[in-house]
Order: C-alpha cells, then sequence, then structure tokens
C-alpha cells in the first residue's frame, strides 16, 4: 500500500474505514474517540493534499481528529526542502488544518506550531 496506493475517494475510504471502528468503541462506551487520518501513510502527494482540501469532511466522524505532517515527505518532494527547512511549510499545513476543523496537532516543531495556533485562534475569536 505505501509504494503504490490506490483508493477510490481517499477520504471516503479513510471514513468508511474509520465508521465501523468508531461505531465499535462507541458501543463499548468510549466517549472520547481521536482520529487520525494518516496524511503521508499509504498516500500520494495527490491523496495527502486532496484529504487537506476535505479534511471538512471529515467532521462527519462526530470525532476529534490529530494530524501530523512534521514526517510527511510531501514537503520535501514539492519544493525539495531538506527536513530542518520545512517550518514554514509546515506552519502553513498547521493553520489550514486548523481552520478546517482539526482538533488536535502532534508536532516536533513546537514553537512554530504554538504561534500557528495562537494566530488561528486569534483568527477564529474575531470571526
Amino acid at each position: 500500500m505505501q509504494e503504490n496506493p490506490e483508493y477510490d475517494d481517499v477520504v471516503a475510504d479513510i471514513l468508511k474505514w474509520f465508521g465501523s471502528r468508531i461505531v465499535k468503541l462507541q458501543n463499548a462506551g468510549v466517549k472520547d474517540i481521536i482520529i487520525d487520518p494518516g496524511f503521508g501513510f499509504g498516500k500520494t502527494i495527490k491523496h495527502n493534499f486532496e484529504m487537506l482540501q476535505r479534511l471538512g469532511d471529515f467532521a462527519i466522524a462526530d470525532c476529534r481528529y490529530l494530524l501530523h505532517f512534521e514526517e510527511v515527505d510531501d514537503l520535501e518532494i514539492t519544493f525539495g526542502q531538506l527536513p530542518l527547512r520545512r517550518f514554514n511549510g509546515t506552519s502553513v499545513l498547521h493553520a489550514v488544518a486548523l481552520l478546517n476543523g482539526a482538533d488536535i496537532l502532534r508536532v516536533h516543531d513546537v514553537k512554530e506550531a504554538v504561534q500557528a495556533v495562537k494566530l488561528i485562534q486569534m483568527l477564529k475569536d474575531k470571526l
């Protein structure tokens, strides 16, 4: 799957995969479910950008969702940047994710992520 991932519709397929698992957890009494759509895991660059464009669709799962971008190689492939120089691109991805409903960011670049979270929160508070 990592070498040649195929989806009919990447977001719909991921939501379908999560669906039965969410129901099982809810039936078991679990109330706080967090999903991670898995940017970079078994997905092409096109899949990752499609998921990013359609993050709002994950709200249908009625769960909080966590996102992680640092280890996604798309920034390196797309822009030719080494991992240590990806902070700006990663911060942009964090902002887009937060504006589109992401609840939790798993990060390595903490300082930059905190700045992004604070700026997006200020923007949301003004709306």
